[in-house]
């Protein structure tokens, strides 16, 4: 998809969330990509809440030192961002044929039935999606949308602190261009992304995001009720967490029951809306249904969860491989990165993608 902002010289991905900054850029040598070098720098509570930065300044000081270790890593300052997902808006509008010039126009008309805010107070691109059929007489389009003040203070802060961002981008769309084996599915798939602060499900269909959503459910969650339920603090409820997992001590397991329901339940509510929504995937007119789910995230590690996600939403369920799109098959890891710790690099290399193959 296009951007706000339209330059090409080389660039690494950058994923900003509530708790850290993961940088990532590729490399192409001899037609074969590789990881060129990456990076994790935690950011402290209270500084970006759910996705919207609210200490300014102390935020412009991370970058600041950021910036300068990426420069010793890259010597480049060109990046390509993300956007939070809970602060942004995605969909698919349906459109009579028109030309491809007078795309963006026609979708400014249309924009306000699908966001909840006025067009002038957003920043807001669009795609065509390739038709299915010959026969298809309305045009396909993805639209995302940003509020203009979230995309301001980032651009602020970032350029501040010494980084050029040149690209922003839906979290949502970087995952999948790092999940999705050639950015196409026969058949439509769940994507989770099991984070620290909150979880995103993604809907991708054929070539095309269809939904994405995002709950507070997260890993963070797992660790607080273990630390409420069994009255240890929270630090030594995440090493439980991580130890134990759903197949170590019954005690811990029967602690994260709670959340672990909840997102159950969350993803059956969200699978029971996109089903119920078929104008909104033409796909399924030839009764294509989920094929199957793909974890990712750092959460996504967690030991049992995908047996126990099997289990009670009867789906197939397997960790996403987010290396599918840059390392031949069937390598998951690269001996600088193990493939444990990619899953929660998988919105970075996504982006680091779009920085390889264009914007």
């Amino acid at each position: 998809m296009g951007s706000i902002f339209s330059q090409k010289p080389e660039a690494f991905g950058l994923d900003i969330s509530d708790r850290s900054l993961k940088m990532v850029k590729l490399a192409k040598t001899k037609g074969e990509l590789k990881l060129s070098s990456f990076g994790n720098w935690p950011v402290p509570p209270g500084i970006i809440e759910e996705g919207e930065i609210k200490d300014k300044k102390r935020f412009g000081e991370i970058i600041k030192k950021v910036s300068q270790e990426i420069k010793q890593k890259t010597k480049l300052k060109s990046a390509i961002c993300s956007l939070p997902e809970e602060k942004s808006f995605l969909d698919v509008i349906y459109l009579p044929q028109v030309k491809k010039e007078e795309l963006r126009e026609a979708v400014s008309y249309e924009i306000e039935n699908y966001i909840p805010l006025p067009v002038d107070q957003v920043y807001f691109d669009c795609e065509i999606i390739r038709p299915i059929s010959t026969q298809q007489k309305q045009l396909e389009v993805l639209i995302v949308a940003a509020p203009k003040k979230l995309i301001d203070d980032y651009l602020k802060a970032l350029k501040t602190g010494g980084l050029k961002p040149i690209v922003f981008e839906l979290e949502c769309l970087a995952i999948a261009r790092a999940l999705i084996k050639g950015e196409r599915t026969q058949k439509p798939v769940l994507l989770i992304d099991f984070g620290e602060t909150r979880t995103t499900f993604i809907i991708f269909s054929g070539q095309s995001l269809r939904f994405t959503s995002t709950i507070p459910i997260s890993s963070q969650k797992l660790t607080e009720s273990i630390s409420k339920t069994l009255k240890v603090n929270l630090k030594k409820a995440e090493q439980l967490k991580q130890k134990e997992g759903l197949e170590g001590k019954k005690e811990v397991f029967e602690a994260m029951i709670p959340p672990l329901t909840d997102l159950v339940e969350q993803i059956k509510t969200h699978l029971d809306y996109y089903h119920s929504h078929e104008k909104k995937d033409r796909l399924k007119k030839d009764g294509r249904e989920l094929a199957k789910i793909l974890l990712t995230g750092g959460g996504a590690n967690l030991k049992g969860l995908v047996g126990f996600l099997i289990q009670n939403l009867k789906i197939n369920v397997e960790l996403g491989n987010p290396w599918i799109n840059i390392l031949k098959s069937p390598l998951r890891e690269v001996p600088q990165l193990s493939y444990k710790k990619s899953l929660s690099y998988t919105t970075a290399l996504g982006l680091a993608l779009r920085g390889i193959y264009g914007y």
